[in-house]
């Protein structure tokens, strides 16, 4: 029929088809984007206990706004996350929302912080956001592969310096 969206993704693109997208009262939607976020002064702090942790607050703060943590992963100064955010909300209060509260909760139940946080913080200002388009996909893998991929240049730098 005129009008309806079409059963499958762009020919030849490898998107999914537009029957597995997602769907609101009037909308129709796949809104997925790739984003970095770093804890304050880049610190090398998200490892062991601290990185489950901040995985679990992340995945339940996502929940709770009916945003889908697609893909994540932490290395030691930075999280990468490919999440699908319905169009009802905007990257930028997603962001504020995500980066606000689980900094609370990380001082709260990670941390152990007592007393009052103002003036404290834990994540560092701003973000780096892509969108993700039809090549979810490679995106995906990254997000996976970053980690080694790092590990890996930071070997090789060591090898330099030497």
């Amino acid at each position: 029929m005129i009008g309806d969206p079409p059963e499958e993704g762009p020919e030849g693109l490898g998107g999914p088809p537009m029957k597995d997208w997602r769907s609101q009262a009037h909308v129709k939607w796949e809104c997925k984007y790739h984003v970095v976020i770093l804890p304050k002064y880049r610190q090398r702090i998200l490892y062991g206990r601290v990185r489950r942790g901040i995985g679990n607050i992340l995945r339940e703060l996502c929940r709770q706004k009916e945003i889908t943590l697609v893909e994540g992963n932490a290395a030691g100064d930075h999280i990468h996350m490919v999440l699908a955010i319905p169009p009802k909300y905007s990257v930028a209060m997603t962001m504020g929302y995500l980066k606000g509260k689980s900094a609370v909760k990380i001082h709260r139940e990670l941390l152990k912080t007592k007393g009052t946080l103002f003036g404290r913080s834990f994540w560092a200002r701003g973000y780096c956001v892509s969108t993700v388009g039809l090549d979810e996909q490679k995106i995906r893998r990254y997000v996976r592969e970053q980690e080694a991929q790092q590990k890996n240049e930071d070997g090789q730098q060591e090898l330099t310096l030497s």
